[in-house]
This record gives structure tokens, sequence and C-alpha cells, in this order.
């Protein structure tokens, strides 16, 4: 019997793979909600920096939200012997999870928010290169290369220092670290997309994601504050919305929404902590979604 825990096949090749719809009205606008969330978490984040850690946030609103997710799969008769049938790439991606928000804490120490929302959601973009080298039938075409292109370059002068802002080196050295989480963030799409979690119900990969993300960041966390926003709208509600409309649509088309969740977090940057939207990041991060817009079309 094949081991369904391989990441060595493509998905495609070891299973049928359910039939994937194009997006819709009710998918669209479930994909502006999403966004909205996750344009929103890195400022929810930053605003009580000062009180609770931003890795403390990550911690236990991950934990919060694991037991939450347990009672649900126990509610929908999930049994243990299914969750135990995709334990290695669920660790993978609960690393990957860590990783994404231990950069995201830490980035957020140096950078603004809005600056971690358009780095962070370069995600796609490495994503898509993963999958052209490692995904049969994922591979870019010359568009797309283009895109990809304009993207980094975008990315490039967005990152350039600007004389003009205080702590420049450390709003740069932040904004290296939104993109670690970037890329942790498409190593955990590559692992869905290459093994059995690919066809797994939403709610088993989200549980391995905020399961292993409790258990190695909670350690970190020194305070217990109201988390309700964090807990419930992101790693609750919106992810699992996320992983329910990869299971449904097609990733490429929803691709292209998520480039509204930078765009949410630079305005509530903007609005609600009053960050400085300088000429260099304002010009950088419009080419760079060009460049992601071409890329996921």
């Amino acid at each position: 019997m094949q081991d369904t825990n391989t990441l060595s096949n493509p998905v495609a090749s070891e299973r049928p793979a359910a039939m994937r719809c194009h997006l819709d009205l009710q998918a669209s606008v479930l994909m502006v909600v999403f966004c909205l969330a996750l344009g929103f978490q890195q400022v929810a984040i930053k605003l009580v920096a000062a009180d609770i850690s931003p890795l403390a946030q990550v911690a236990l609103r991950s934990s919060l939200a694991a037991l939450l997710v347990a009672a649900l799969v126990r509610w929908q008769g999930i049994r243990l012997v299914d969750m135990r049938t995709h334990w290695r790439p669920g660790l993978l991606v609960g690393l990957g999870f860590s990783a994404e928000f231990t950069f995201v804490a830490w980035g957020l120490t140096y950078t603004l928010a809005s600056h971690m929302s358009v780095f962070l959601y370069t995600a796609p973009v490495f994503a898509a290169l993963g999958l052209h080298l490692l995904v049969p039938g994922e591979q870019l075409t010359r568009r797309q290369w283009v895109g990809i292109g304009l993207a980094f370059g975008g990315m490039v002068f967005a990152m350039a220092p600007d004389t003009e802002i205080d702590n420049a080196a450390d709003i740069l050295r932040g904004d290296i670290l939104g993109l670690l989480a970037g890329l942790s963030w498409a190593a955990t799409t590559l692992v869905i997309r290459r093994s059995s979690l690919a066809e797994a119900p939403p709610l088993q990969t989200l549980y391995y994601q905020l399961a292993v993300a409790g258990l190695l960041l909670l350690p970190a966390a020194a305070v217990v504050a109201s988390l309700t926003f964090q807990t419930l709208g992101i790693s609750l509600a919106a992810l699992l919305l996320w992983f329910a409309l990869l299971k449904r649509y097609f990733a490429s088309q929803l691709g292209v929404f998520s480039l509204l969740a930078p765009v949410f977090g630079v305005l509530f940057g903007a609005l609600l902590l009053g960050e400085p939207l300088t000429p260099n990041f304002l010009v950088g991060g419009m080419v760079l979604l060009v460049g992601l817009l071409i890329v996921t079309r």
C-alpha cells in the first residue's frame, strides 16, 4: 500500500484530485472578508505590542484557537486515527506556520505594520516559484516570469532605506524578517499541495498548524491578555475560511484576491497607527503588487 504521508511525489499522481471550481461571487466576497481580516492582523498585533509582546500574542492566540478547533473536530466526528493519517505533512505545516509568525512577531518590533503587511504577502511569488520547480503542471509562463521580475524589483525599491524616517536600519531589518515570513508561508503552501493534506478536511490542516505553533511558541509567552480578535477572527475563522476556499476553488484565482490583504494592512497602519507612507515604499509597493497580480492571475 502506498504511504499517503510521503512528500516525494505530487498529489495528482497519488490520488484523484477533488474537482475545483472557478471563482464565483460567493468566493469573491469571502476572499475580500479574509483579506480584510489578514490586513488588520499586523496592526492588531502592533497596537498592543507595548503591553504584550508580539510573539506572546501569536503563541496565545494559536493555542486558544487550537483548543477551539479540537472541539470542532470532535463535534464533526473526525476520528483520532484520521488525524494520525496526515501527521507528517501536518507537522511540517505546523513548523512552517510557527516560523512564519515568529518572523512576523520579531519583524514587527523593528518595522512598520504596513511594511510587514506587504512583505509578508510576497508568499504567492515564492509559492509560484516552488510550484514551478516541484509540481508538474504548475510551470510559470513567460508573462508570469515578467510578473515575478516586477515583484522583486518593486520589493527591492520598497526596501530602499529612506533617510527621512527614523531608525531606517531597524525598519530594513524588520522588512527582511517579513520576507522570511513570506517564504515560510509559501513553504506551508507547497507542503499542502504535495502531500495528503491537499485533500484532507480543512479542520485537520488548521489543527496541525495551530497545535504545533502553540506547543512551540507558548513557552515564549510571558503574559496573558485579551486576544479575542486574533483568536476568533484570524486563527480560527479567517484561516479556516482560507483552507476551505483552497479546497473548493482554484488557488491561482484566490491568489489574486490575496493581494487585497497588504492593501488593507497599509490602510490600517496609516489610519490607526499613523505610520508614514514614503514615496519609495508607495512606488515600490505598487510595482510589487502589479508583479504579484501578473503572477497570480
